[in-house]
C-alpha cells in the first residue's frame, strides 16, 4: 500500500544533514520519494508501506546520526459509559492490544482516555471501534498533535536562549580577562599573564569548561556525523573550537612547566566565544523559523475550544472533539462556529473572513451551510453537524500549508547539491591553508591553527539550506493568509513562469447564477406589472431562468399572482394562466407560432443578445406586452483581475460552452480579446494543451467539475474555493474567497517568492566565496586584515539569520484587493 507521509526529523543542524538523509532514504527500494525541508525539520516521502515499516525508517535514519520521530498521536478521548474502575481498566486492556498502542491511560474521574500510538498502523477509527466493541463510546480529540508540535517549537527556542545566556555568563568575564588587558582594560594582579601566568591560563580554563558543556551538543552530533562520514555544520564548529581548545590546553601544560610565554598564545577565548554566538545564532534562527509557520498557529488557533451541544432539549458545553457528525448545536451571537454544518433552526449574519477574505458579513438561513471557526454576529441559530475533526474545512486548509511548506521547489535542487559536497569540502579547505601556511608562508603553526579555525567556522551550509523553504514557508503562509492556498513547492515556482492564463466563464468570470436583468414594457403596462406577470408564470417552471426571474421580483418586495395553469413548450418557452388571462412568456420563435407581431420589440431584444443577455418576450394571446432579460452577471472583481494579468503581459483567454455572440458579450466587457467559444466540456483540456504545444505555460482558472481535466492538464490549476470539491482537488491553487483578484495576487506572490529564494542563494553563495578566502588569509597575503576566529563565528551566525530575514520580508507582501 503507497502512502505520503511527513515525519519530524530531530538533530539536523544545516542543509547537507537533510542532504545525506534524503539521500539514505531514498536507497530504500521502497521509498518512492523522499523531501528533507530544514526549515520545518521534516522528512515527507512517499513508500510503500508493507516493505518498510516506521520502525524500519527510524533505524535507517538513527543509523545516519539522527532521530526519526514517529507520528504518535497523543490522543485524547471522551469516554462515555464508565461506571467504575474495571470499566477503565477493560477499555485499556483492549485499546492496549492494538497493533501500534504503545500506552494507554483511561482516567474515570475526567472520563478521559490519552493513547499513543502508530498511525501508521492504527488509525483513530480503530481505536473508537475498539471501545465501543467492549460496551463503550469514545470520541476523539483533533487538536493534541498540533499543540505538541507547537509546544516542542516554543520549548525549543526556551532551550536555546537559556544556553545563550548561561554561555554568555561565563564568555564575558573570559573575553575579559584575555583581552581586556591588551587594550589596557584593568585587571588584578593576581590574574595578570605576566606575574600570574599559570592563574591567569587556569581562570580561563574554568570559564571555559562551563561553555563547553552547555554547548556540548555541538560536539556529541558533530563528531558522531564526522565518524559516521557524513560531517554537516556542527562538525565544523566542533573541530574548530575543539582545535582552539585541545591546543589552548597544551599551552596550559607547558605554562605550568615555566613557559609563560605561552600565557599569550592562548585560545581558549575563541573557543567559548564562538559557541556562545553561534548558540545566539540558533536562537534567531528558531525565532525567525516560528516566525515563517505563523501562519499556521494563526490557523490553529482559530478553532474554538468548545461547542454548545443540544441533545434531549438540553444544553450542555462540551469540548470540540467530542463532537460527532449529526450532533445539534447552538451558536449564539459573537461565538465562533465550532464545526461544519448546516442551519437547522434560526437565521444570522456570519462573518467568514476568516475562510473567504470577504470582510461583509453573509447572511445565513435554514438550509444554508456554515464554517467551522467562523463568527456568528447577530442571531442565535441550531445547526447539525457535517464535518468534524480533520474534515473541517479549516483543517483541511490547515493540512494544505503544512503539505505545501513540507515539499521543495525546484529551485532547492541548486542548494541541495552544492550542500551535499560542502562541508567535506571545507574541511579539506581548512586543512589545506593551515598546511600551506605552515609550509609555504614561514609562519608558525599558532598562525596555520588559527587560519584553520576561521575557515572551520566561518563555512555555513546552514544559510544555503534556509535559502529556500523558508521563502516558501512565508510565501504559501501569506498566501493562505489572503486566502489563496498554494498546494506545493512546484506550484510556487511554477506560477512565476505562467505566460497563458485561461479562464472559465461559468462561475469564473460570472457569477454563474443566473439573475434579472431588464424589463421592458412595450404596450401600456408598467414594468412592475411586467415583472409580476413573468414571475407569477415562472412559478410553474424549474428552468433556472425562470427562478431568476422570480428572484427579480421577490428582491423589488413584489406580490405574485396565484398561478392557475402552465404548460411548458419546450424549445419555446412556457403558457400560463393568471386570474383568466393566458400568457406566453418565452423566445421569438414562440411569438411566431402564436402569430404576435413581435417586430417593434426585434431590436431590442438582439440589442440585450449581445450585451450577453437572455431576452425572453411576453405576450398576452393578441399582443406583446414586454420583455424580461436574465444574464449570469459578471463578478464585481474579473474586469480587474484581467486588467491587472494583462499589465503583467500575461495572455487572458476565455473559454465557455456558450455561443459566440454571448461569449464575446462577455468578453468585451471584462477586457478579453481571445475567446474560445462553443466548447463542449471534454474539449477543456485539449484547448489548454494546443496553448501549451505553442510554447506557453499555461494556468487554468475554473470552478465547476467540467474544469477538472482542464485544471489537471495546465501547467497551473487554479479552483476558485466556491466551486466543487473535484475542482479543486485537481487544482494545484484554490481561492478560497472566489475572487478574482486573487489570481494576481498568486502570481505576484509567486514572483515575490522566487525573487526572494534567488535572493537569498546569492547571498548564500556570495556570504561562502568571499568569506572562506579571507578566512584562509587571502587578504592577509597582499597587507590586509587576518580573520579572528571569533569574529568568523559572528558571521557565520549572521548569515543564516540575514537569509531568515530576507525571507521575512515576504510578510510584507499585499494581496491585489488590498492595494
Amino acid at each position: 500500500m503507497e502512502e505520503h507521509k511527513s515525519y519530524q526529523v530531530n538533530g539536523m543542524s544545516c542543509a547537507s544533514c537533510a542532504q545525506r538523509i534524503e539521500k539514505i532514504v531514498q536507497k530504500q527500494p521502497s521509498v518512492k520519494e523522499a523531501s528533507v525541508n530544514l526549515a520545518t525539520e521534516t522528512l515527507t516521502l512517499t513508500r510503500d508501506v508493507s516493505e518498510i515499516s516506521d520502525d524500519e525508517l527510524q533505524k535507517i535514519v538513527h543509523e545516519a546520526g539522527y532521530e526519526l520521530v514517529i507520528p504518535k498521536n497523543q490522543g485524547s478521548y471522551q469516554i462515555e459509559g464508565m461506571t467504575c474502575a474495571s470499566c477503565a481498566q477493560t477499555i485499556e486492556k483492549v485499546v492496549a492490544k492494538l497493533p501500534g498502542v504503545s500506552s494507554v491511560s483511561v482516567n474515570l474521574a475526567t472520563e478521559k482516555m490519552v493513547v499513543d500510538y502508530n498511525q501508521a498502523i492504527t488509525s483513530t477509527q480503530d481505536i473508537i471501534k475498539a471501545v465501543r466493541d467492549s460496551g463503550y463510546d469514545a470520541k476523539d480529540d483533533i487538536t493534541a498533535v498540533s499543540e505538541e508540535q507547537v509546544n516542542r517549537k516554543e520549548q525549543e527556542i526556551k532551550n536555546m536562549w537559556r544556553r545563550f545566556w548561561l554561555s554568555a555568563l561565563f564568555t564575558i568575564p573570559l573575553l575579559y580577562i584575555s583581552m581586556g588587558h591588551m587594550i589596557g582594560l584593568p585587571l588584578p594582579n593576581f590574574l595578570h599573564p605576566s606575574h600570574h601566568a599559570l592563574t591567569f591560563a587556569l581562570v580561563q580554563l574554568v570559564l571555559t569548561l562551563p561553555v563547553m558543556i552547555i554547548g556540548r551538543k555541538f560536539f556529541t552530533v558533530g563528531f558522531s556525523a564526522l565518524v559516521k562520514g557524513h560531517p554537516n555544520m556542527d562538525s565544523l564548529v566542533s573541530l574548530g573550537t575543539s582545535a582552539a581548545f585541545l591546543y589552548s590546553l597544551y599551552a596550559t601544560f607547558l605554562i605550568a612547566q615555566g613557559q609563560t610565554d605561552f600565557a599569550m598564545q592562548l585560545y581558549y577565548e575563541s573557543a567559548a566565544v564562538i559557541l556562545t554566538l553561534i548558540t545566539l545564532g540558533k536562537y534567531f534562527e528558531a525565532v525567525s523559523k516560528g516566525k515563517t509557520s505563523e501562519a499556521i498557529k494563526k490557523l490553529m488557533g482559530l478553532a474554538p475550544k468548545t461547542a454548545r451541544l443540544i441533545r434531549d432539549g438540553k444544553e450542555t458545553e462540551t469540548p470540540i472533539q467530542d463532537v460527532v457528525v449529526g450532533d445539534v448545536l447552538l451558536v449564539k451571537p459573537g461565538e465562533k462556529i465550532p464545526v461544519d454544518g448546516t442551519i437547522i433552526q434560526g437565521t444570522s449574519a456570519v462573518d467568514e473572513s476568516m475562510i473567504t477574505g470577504e470582510s461583509l458579513p453573509v447572511d445565513k438561513k435554514i438550509g444554508d451551510n456554515v464554517v467551522g471557526a467562523s463568527v456568528n454576529q447577530t442571531g442565535a441559530f441550531q445547526f447539525k453537524a457535517t464535518k468534524v475533526g480533520k474534515d473541517t474545512t479549516l483543517a483541511q486548509i490547515i493540512t494544505l500549508v503544512e503539505d505545501a511548506q513540507g515539499l521543495k521547489a525546484p529551485i532547492a535542487q541548486l542548494a541541495d547539491k552544492v550542500s551535499g559536497v560542502f562541508v567535506p569540502v571545507v574541511i579539506i579547505l581548512a586543512i589545506l591553508s593551515g598546511f600551506a601556511w605552515l609550509v609555504l608562508g614561514q609562519e608558525s603553526w599558532i598562525f596555520a591553527l588559527t587560519i584553520t579555525i576561521s575557515v572551520l567556522v566561518i563555512a555555513c551550509p546552514c544559510a544555503l539550506g534556509l535559502a529556500t523553504p523558508t521563502a516558501i514557508m512565508v510565501g504559501t503562509g501569506k498566501g493562505a493568509e489572503n486566502g489563496v492556498l498554494i498546494k506545493s513547492g512546484d506550484a510556487l515556482e511554477m506560477t512565476h513562469k505562467v505566460s497563458a492564463i485561461i479562464f472559465d466563464k461559468t462561475g469564473t468570470i460570472t457569477e454563474g447564477q443566473p439573475k434579472l436583468t431588464d424589463v421592458i414594457a412595450t404596450a401600456a403596462v408598467s414594468m412592475d406589472d411586467i415583472l409580476i406577470i413573468a414571475a407569477s408564470a415562472e412559478q410553474g417552471s424549474e428552468h433556472p431562468l425562470g427562478k431568476a426571474i422570480i428572484e427579480g421580483a421577490k428582491d423589488k418586495g413584489l406580490n405574485l399572482m396565484t398561478l392557475e395553469h402552465f404548460d411548458a413548450l419546450p424549445g419555446h418557452g412556457i403558457q400560463a394562466t393568471l386570474d383568466g388571462v393566458t400568457y406566453y412568456l418565452g423566445n421569438k420563435k414562440l411569438m411566431s407560432d402564436q402569430q404576435i407581431a413581435s417586430v417593434e420589440a426585434e431590436d431590442m431584444a438582439n440589442q440585450l443578445a449581445n450585451e450577453g443577455k437572455t431576452p425572453m418576450y411576453i405576450a398576452t394571446t393578441n399582443e406583446l406586452i414586454g420583455i424580461v432579460a436574465v444574464a449570469d452577471t459578471i463578478k464585481p472583481s474579473s474586469q480587474a483581475a484581467i486588467r491587472e494579468l494583462q499589465k503583467m503581459n500575461l495572455e487572458v483567454v476565455m473559454i465557455t460552452g456558450d455561443n459566440e455572440i454571448t461569449a464575446q458579450a462577455i468578453a468585451k466587457q471584462v477586457g478579453i480579446q481571445h475567446v474560445l467559444s462553443d466548447v463542449l466540456p471534454e474539449d477543456k483540456a485539449n484547448e489548454v494543451k494546443k496553448l501549451q504545444t505553442s510554447g506557453k505555460k499555461v494556468a487554468m482558472v475554473g470552478d465547476g467539475i467540467n474544469d477538472a481535466p482542464a485544471l489537471a492538464q495546465a501547467d497551473i490549476g487554479i479552483a476558485i474555493g466556491s466551486g466543487t470539491d473535484i475542482a479543486m482537488e485537481s487544482a494545484d491553487i484554490v481561492l478560497m474567497r472566489s475572487d478574482l483578484m486573487d489570481v494576481p495576487t498568486a502570481i505576484e506572490l509567486s514572483h515575490a517568492t522566487i525573487r526572494n529564494i534567488k535572493e537569498n542563494l546569492f547571498w548564500a553563495f556570495a556570504y561562502n566565496i568571499l568569506g572562506i578566502p579571507v578566512a584562509m588569509g587571502v587578504l592577509y597575503l597582499f597587507g590586509g586584515p587576518l580573520l579572528n576566529p571569533m569574529i568568523a563565528g559572528a558571521a557565520m551566525s549572521f548569515s543564516s539569520v540575514s537569509v531568515l530575514l530576507n525571507a521575512l520580508r515576504l510578510k510584507r507582501f499585499k494581496p491585489f484587493s488590498h492595494k
